[in-house]
């Protein structure tokens, strides 16, 4: 079998029963839920040939691709705000300190997540990059080889909670290479500031497309673009939640890819977009026909001129590691029972599809921790290597 080329200058393979890729909400509530169960962080340094070494009982490890805690939150920008943030959930087991709801959600929720490292005493190693999940066999029972750029590890289970800030999602239009002006994603956006005095066109129909609607409109003139009207609600009850999450883990079920939870119910009126569309910003126009030099053709066939465009458009799931597992099929997604590789047992999904909400992720973490526990409680198909 071709393997990936391990940039981990000749160190020993390192193992551990559980390999946690990813430090965000997702992969935190999974290792709280490994530790919860008994297990712990793997040794720092293996000897070769020593089994002692890795210390008894089942072991895990938490890799991170960041350079510091808060997942995606850290790179939020910095006018969102925890009095504007969507709901965030407490992370298992501790909960939030008191809010200032004037802080940015970056600084807030990065230093909660540190603090929650260090309180649980999660080992989160970073900044490693994971580069390729392989089979080490053909075996369901085998073990996954994890190359990373930190070295080489080898595991029986891994559960993967990368999420999608890394992979903003850009849309093609025809003349979108011509424009003359700006083009950027939401995750590249800083302030409404460096916009001021320019025709800004904002492209989606999100939480994110509206909120910086709102922000954006305040210094500047905006023109709001979306494939379809957004479905607006007064308020969000439990049942709308779950038929929300239903219908989400049917796609993932199915093997689609899977819709977002917030696409799934809508977008809630907030007394600030009640402001937004009192003042017109909500006005929303379909989707333009071609991007030119100077700004948009509209699907009536007139000219919109624009200085720039931002693609609120969402995110896809960081899978990309995952390749060598050949995970997907032939809808385009990857087949899940719960957070379960369908395919692959030995892989689990958290903050993916249905669990990409914070409320979900924590479940999703508790749940592949005790579908793995049943996994290791198998007579292993061969001897673990150590």
């Amino acid at each position: 079998m071709e393997r990936i080329n391990d940039p981990g200058n000749g160190r020993a393979t390192r193992h551990a029963d559980v390999v946690v890729i990813g430090a965000g909400q997702a992969g935190l509530s999974a290792a709280f839920h490994l530790a919860r169960r008994g297990f712990t962080p793997a040794p720092a340094a293996e000897r070769p040939g020593d089994p002692a070494a890795a210390g008894p009982g089942p072991t895990y490890a938490v890799l991170d691709a960041s350079d510091g805690p808060g997942g995606a939150w850290r790179h939020r920008w910095k006018s969102l705000l925890m009095a504007t943030v969507n709901g965030i959930s407490d992370l298992p087991g501790v909960p939030q300190p008191d809010v200032d709801p004037a802080e940015p959600s970056s600084a807030f929720l990065s230093r909660y997540f540190a603090a929650y490292e260090q309180q649980v005493g999660l080992a989160v190693e970073r900044p490693v990059k994971v580069l390729a999940v392989e089979r080490e066999d053909t075996d369901p029972g085998g073990r996954l080889r994890i190359t990373t750029s930190d070295g080489g590890w080898s595991a029986r289970a891994v559960i993967n909670a990368t999420g999608t800030w890394t992979r903003p999602f850009w849309p093609i239009y025809p003349g979108q290479f011509t424009f003359g002006g700006r083009q950027l994603h939401v995750a590249d956006y800083v302030s409404a500031e460096e916009f001021r005095g320019l025709h800004v066109i904002v492209v989606g129909g999100g939480i994110s497309a509206v909120g910086l609607l709102d922000e954006i409109s305040k210094v500047t003139s905006t023109s709001w673009f979306t494939r379809r009207e957004p479905v607006w609600r007064d308020g969000f009850d439990r049942q709308a939640g779950h038929d929300a999450v239903a219908l989400v883990e049917d796609r993932v079920r199915q093997g689609l890819p899977p819709q977002s939870v917030v696409a799934a119910t809508g977008l809630i009126w907030t007394p600030a977009l009640r402001a937004a569309a009192a003042r017109g910003v909500l006005d929303r126009r379909p989707m333009f026909t071609a991007i030119e030099p100077g700004g948009v053709r509209l699907a009536d066939g007139g000219f919109l001129p624009a200085d720039v465009i931002l693609w609120a458009t969402g995110f896809r799931a960081e899978l990309e590691h995952l390749a060598p597992l050949h995970l997907r099929g032939p809808g385009g997604g990857i087949a899940m029972e719960g957070t379960q590789v369908a395919a692959e047992p030995r892989v689990h999904l958290v903050g993916y599809g249905p669990s990409s909400s914070t409320i979900g992720a924590n479940r999703a973490g508790r749940a592949a921790v005790t579908e793995i526990l049943k996994l290791l409680a198998a007579p292993a198909a061969a001897a673990d290597p150590r």
